[in-house]
């Protein structure tokens, strides 16, 4: 099964298998990291906004429109943020790694 390190918020690294067809905030859900996801995946916040290693950015598909609308509202927005909503587990993710931010921005609650 492919693995997936989620770097927290404290410096520790959790690394936790990925089941293929999972998004990376579904992942996190799964194994108990700390990522809101408010809307659910539906695209509709940025609260499930990660950093990707920038070695693993490149091999991403690149983010829709909608995606990066919603990134302008993240917390601490850097080069390589997405939506953890919008990264969907594939064999050539298998070792991906994310960063969680220092916070997050709910604009819906």
């Amino acid at each position: 099964m492919p693995k997936m390190t989620f770097a927290l918020r404290d410096g520790t690294l959790k690394e936790v298998d990925a089941p293929l067809g999972l998004s990376v905030l579904e992942v996190a859900h799964k194994y108990g990291v700390d990522i809101e996801g408010a809307c659910e995946g539906s695209l509709a916040c940025s609260t499930c906004h990660v950093i990707v290693d920038p070695a693993w950015f490149p091999r991403l598909a690149r983010a829709t429109e909608d995606e990066e609308d919603m990134l302008d509202l993240a917390f601490g927005l850097q080069a390589t943020s997405r939506l953890g909503c919008q990264i969907v587990m594939t064999p050539e993710l298998d070792g991906l790694t994310v960063k969680l931010p220092a916070g997050t921005r709910n604009q819906l609650g």
